[in-house]
This record gives structure tokens, C-alpha cells and sequence, in this order.
């Protein structure tokens, strides 16, 4: 497979990844569906992990990439694998974004209601050892908003997996733009004959 057709692959799998992402961070924003005050929703979700970091920083190189893969486009040439790998470590600095705000989410747990109508984080010193996303029964203690901690644990997770595979999958697209730039996207059926 030439530098430019795996180039193109991976922009059509990040296309779909960096909507999940953003669809994620969104519904992180509504837990149970419920609409929250402002004050009353995870400081962590603020910093836009899915939107920003797994969706926008995600959304640029995938559109270079494409761009480069496509025969006849004006950056299906060396210059364009170049950029392509140039944006691909935008990308990869995005999914490490989203993945390091996705861990904290996950290990501070959830803002809520103990059951005194203040809202706090519970789970924010626990150790290892007593982490709640080992201890489902200590999930009780989130009164409102209801089932927050597993709303944040599931959408933070997809979140971290999201972050984590659009990283890799841009770190792949870095070694392939530096050879798609090196060696070129392909070679065409004119310059096949003229080798043989």
C-alpha cells in the first residue's frame, strides 16, 4: 500500500472517532440527561477533551490526510505528506490532551449531591486501593445528579479510549508522512514501465 492510500485510511478513521468524541464531551454536560447548573457539573468536562483535544485537533490533519491521499489532489505530492505530517502531530498532542483530561476525569471522579445539597467531589483523595472505580457499592454516595458516577466513568472511558487510539493512529501517520515525504505517495503506472 503506497504512503498516500494509508494516509487516506487514516483520515476516514478519524473522521468517525473525532465525532464520537465530541458527541461524548457533549453528553458529559447533561448527566442522566438531566440539565445542571453550571456549578453543579465536573470541573474536568470545562476543558473540552473530546471537542477539542480528540475532536478539533483530530478534525485538521484528518482533512490534510485526506487531501494528501486522494489521486489528482494538489497535495497528493511529497509537499503535501509533509504537511500531512506536520498536522498529524497537532493531532497526536490533541489525543494526549484528551487522554491526560480523561484519566484526571476518571481518577477525581464525579461533582455531586451527597445528600446535603452541597455538591462536592467524594472520591477526589481516595488512594489506589480504595479507588471508586474498583468499589461499585461506594457509588451510592452520589445522591444527585442519579447514576453520575457511572455516566462519567463510561463517557470519560470511551473519552481516554478514543484519545488514546487517535495518538497512536497519528503517531503512525507521522512515521508515514516522513516516508510518503522521503519517497513520495506513490508511484504511478508511467513510472512502473519506465523501471521494468
Amino acid at each position: 500500500m503506497c504512503t498516500g492510500k494509508c494516509a487516506k485510511c487514516t483520515a476516514d478513521l478519524l473522521f468517525p472517532l473525532g465525532l464520537l468524541a465530541v458527541v461524548g464531551n457533549i453528553l458529559l454536560f447533561f448527566p442522566n440527561g438531566e440539565v445542571w447548573r453550571t456549578e453543579e457539573i465536573t470541573e474536568k468536562i470545562w476543558f473540552f477533551p473530546g471537542v477539542i483535544g480528540a475532536g478539533l485537533l483530530a478534525f485538521l490533519p484528518a482533512s490534510v490526510m485526506r487531501a494528501a491521499g486522494l489521486e489528482g489532489s494538489c497535495c497528493a505530492n511529497r509537499c503535501g505528506m509533509m504537511l500531512s505530517m506536520l498536522m498529524s502531530v497537532f493531532g497526536v498532542a490533541g489525543g494526549l490532551y484528551c487522554m491526560i483530561i480523561s484519566a484526571v476525569g476518571l481518577q477525581d471522579g464525579p461533582l455531586c449531591d451527597t445528600g446535603d445539597g452541597i455538591f462536592i467531589y467524594p472520591f477526589l483523595n481516595s488512594t489506589a486501593e480504595e479507588s471508586y472505580l474498583f468499589n461499585q457499592t461506594s457509588w451510592a454516595v452520589c445522591v444527585r445528579p442519579q447514576n453520575v458516577v457511572m455516566w462519567n466513568v463510561v463517557l470519560f472511558s470511551i473519552l481516554l479510549s478514543i484519545g488514546t487510539l487517535e495518538a497512536v493512529l497519528l503517531l503512525a501517520q507521522v512515521v508515514n508522512g516522513l516516508i510518503g515525504c522521503l519517497c513520495g505517495t506513490c508511484m504511478n503506472k508511467n513510472q512502473q514501465t519506465q523501471m521494468e
